[in-house]
């Protein structure tokens, strides 16, 4: 964990009551709807899954982001990849090439 914070990363994941989640250290926003807001942060790749999710607040130029609804899942993508994610983080471009 040093490690990481010693690299200068910022990232910081909150979540309060499955309810509210609020992230810091966002880069990008690869996609949203009401069941599954995927982004890319400064650790990679992390999709977060529920029902009614809103984004609430986004700020690309701070890294912040904060969304609500029943949040049933946080995954975050390792460099090797991950299955959930099935080719998304390739951006719109990657994913009709495939």
């Amino acid at each position: 964990m040093e490690e990481r914070e010693s690299a200068g990363y910022k990232h910081r994941l909150v979540l309060v009551n499955r309810e509210e989640a609020t992230l810091e250290g966002v880069l990008h926003l690869e996609s949203f709807d009401d069941q599954e807001v995927v982004v890319e942060s400064e650790l990679g790749m992390m999709a977060i899954r529920g029902e009614n999710l809103h984004i609430r607040q986004l700020n690309l130029e701070t890294g912040d982001l904060a969304i609500e609804g029943l949040i049933k899942s946080i995954d975050y993508m390792e460099d090797s990849g991950f299955s959930g994610f099935k080719g998304r983080g390739k951006g719109l471009l990657g994913r009709l090439l495939r």
